[in-house]
């Protein structure tokens, strides 16, 4: 029969304390979001300052904790705050030029597309039923410029009495269709296109560009003219200028307005030859220019009693903040360095030359666990003279080569992309051909890690890449027609 009973164990396991926690996670943050952590710390802790600070401002605000009554300037008369130094008007009343107006009013305003439209159907002599639908027709595009979502269900989600009707809905899309930029309100890449024709001004033209694209899109994708020209009973010459007038339109017109900007990838080591060896330099803009506030540390130390316990918790913190920033980015140099050191072939002659690499051997190196560098290489990047990496792109396994050493496969997708680049583009090679090749220089790779590579670098397969042949789908045949 089964019994219950209580039994006592004595066991031991690794835990981590919550400022441990807190340094692993702050860790793995890229360099951005880390900056964004220690400026809100910056707002909130005020034993905390930037490195920037006038020395003036600092021994002026220790005066003032000491008790002593300083003579703070008036606003008005002659001993005013502008002749005392302390500065001009706010920034929101600044003077821009000759006007009185904010600074803020210099500032480009981003106009989103539904705005754009919407401001051109109150230019229109529309009902107000009909403007209601042409502007939830507008709202409902995408960055595309096109209309995914189904006209029944955005008039169903519209609160009109009576309910739109369907011929309602097709004339509300005809006024956003027939607004700037050209080609929005389409349902697919093909009708973005075909609205975008009239901005051909050749008659014949514009005429054989609309049957190209409504019946010989995918020829058009694969740049079939000669396909083209027989199946339409046209000249190659005439098919060839439809086509690249066909090439000129914009398969994204939505693109154009509300574009997010773009957030280019700032490096937090950058290499460095110095002395003919690859050096890993921590680049200054990514590091957050913080310490600790000795002034008021000091007054805190000299005055410190049972009711400051909150105050000992802020300082407590401000010391462990600017010992991780310092923590963090040594162990960031520190890792970059170890991995410069491994490869410095691939800094002097390119993917070719990169060697296979594990989070051990820098591990290792650094003196640090294999977990610490998984989270240093999460979203650091190393900038170098062939451009900007994440650190995670120097590691790879080895695959075995004929001769018995290790080959990267970063180094074999170099040469699988510098193969098909020197290809004959009328007789492009197959992954079987591929495979032949790189069996042949001693690397053995297997057919499907051809395809592997070849579509992890977004290369087209051996039908795609031969100009005779076609196939795509329709939105995305016309779209790379266009682009």
């Amino acid at each position: 029969m089964n019994s219950l009973g209580l039994q006592l164990r004595q066991s031991q396991q690794t835990t981590l304390s919550p400022r441990l926690q807190r340094a692993v996670k702050l860790l793995q943050m890229s360099s951005l979001d880390f900056s964004q952590v220690v400026r809100d710390a910056l707002d909130t802790n005020p034993f905390l300052e930037t490195d920037e600070i006038d020395r003036t401002a600092e021994s002026a605000s220790t005066e003032l904790l000491e008790g002593e009554d300083l003579q703070l300037p008036v606003e008005d008369g002659v001993g005013s705050v502008q002749e005392q130094g302390w500065g001009a008007e706010p920034i929101g009343r600044a003077r821009t030029g000759d006007g009185d107006g904010s600074v803020f009013d210099t500032l480009v305003a981003q106009t989103s597309l539904a705005d754009h439209l919407i401001g051109q159907l109150k230019l229109l002599p529309l009902s107000q039923r009909d403007a209601t639908l042409a502007a939830a027709m507008a709202e409902s595009l995408d960055d595309d410029g096109y209309l995914r979502t189904p006209l029944d269900e955005i008039g169903a989600a519209l609160p009109l009495v009576p309910a739109a009707e369907p011929d309602e809905l097709r004339i509300a899309l005809c006024h956003v269709q027939a607004l700037e930029p050209g080609g929005v309100g389409a349902r697919d890449a093909g009708e973005c296109l075909l609205l975008q024709l009239t901005a051909i001004p050749c008659a014949a033209q514009r005429a054989l560009a609309a049957l190209i694209l409504r019946a010989h899109l995918p020829a058009l994708a694969s740049r079939d003219v000669q396909g083209i020209a027989r199946r339409l009973d046209r000249s190659v010459a005439d098919v060839e200028q439809a086509c690249a007038a066909i090439r000129r339109l914009d398969p994204h017109p939505g693109w154009r307005h509300g574009a997010p900007a773009v957030q280019y990838v700032v490096p937090d080591v950058v290499a460095k030859k110095i002395r003919g060896r690859w050096t890993a330099v921590l680049n200054p803009a990514v590091v957050p220019k913080v310490r600790l506030n000795d002034s008021y540390a000091d007054l805190f130390a000299r005055h410190r009693n049972e009711q400051h316990a909150e105050l000992g918790g802020q300082l407590q913190e401000a010391k462990w903040t600017v010992r991780n920033v310092e923590q963090r980015f040594s162990t960031i140099v520190k890792v970059a360095q170890a991995i410069l050191g491994r490869q410095q072939h691939f800094l002097a002659y390119g993917a070719m030359a990169m060697k296979p690499l594990s989070l051990r051997e820098i591990a290792e190196e650094v003196g640090v666990h294999e977990s610490t560098v998984s989270r240093v290489t999460n979203n650091k990047f190393l900038g170098t003279p062939a451009g900007v990496f994440e650190l995670k792109y120097f590691f790879s396994r080895g695959l075995s080569t004929a001769a018995g050493g290790e080959c990267s496969p970063t180094a074999i997708r170099s040469l699988i992309q510098e193969m098909i680049a020197a290809e004959n583009p009328g007789q492009p090679l197959s992954d079987v051909d591929i495979a032949g090749q790189l069996a042949a220089q001693g690397l053995n790779v297997a057919r499907r890690t051809v395809t592997k590579y070849r579509q992890l670098m977004k290369i087209g397969a051996v039908g795609h890449r031969q100009p005779a042949r076609g196939g795509a789908a329709a939105e995305a045949a016309a779209a790379q027609a266009a682009s």
